[in-house]
């Protein structure tokens, strides 16, 4: 039962370090950004797959229009979501551009 319970603890702990190294590597108090940069990078990679096999689905049935419309449409989902300071950039320099 001990070994058990040793096993189970080690497995956990490896576990713990092996998900989140740069949420306890990096430095000073700021466990709301870490935490936050954490997630971000988790659902990029999330939201990488899931574009990759929705691409698939589209490949293998042969729709490469449909895939060409969808691939445009997850970038810029993606630029949205994932760089708001870039958007809210382009967003001033195109209002300038119109209403100077």
């Amino acid at each position: 039962m001990r070994r058990r319970l040793a096993i189970l603890a080690a497995f956990v702990l490896a576990a713990a370090l092996w998900l989140a190294p740069d949420a306890l590597a990096a430095g000073g108090n700021d466990v709301g950004r870490n935490i936050g940069s954490e997630l971000r990078h988790w659902a990029a990679s999330i939201y990488g797959g899931l574009i990759a096999i929705v691409g698939l689905i589209f490949l293998i049935n042969r729709k490469f229009t449909d895939l060409a419309v969808f691939l445009l449409a997850a970038i810029l989902v993606g630029w949205l979501v994932f760089s708001p300071d870039q958007v809210a950039a382009a967003a001033r320099a195109i209002g300038d551009r119109i209403l100077p």
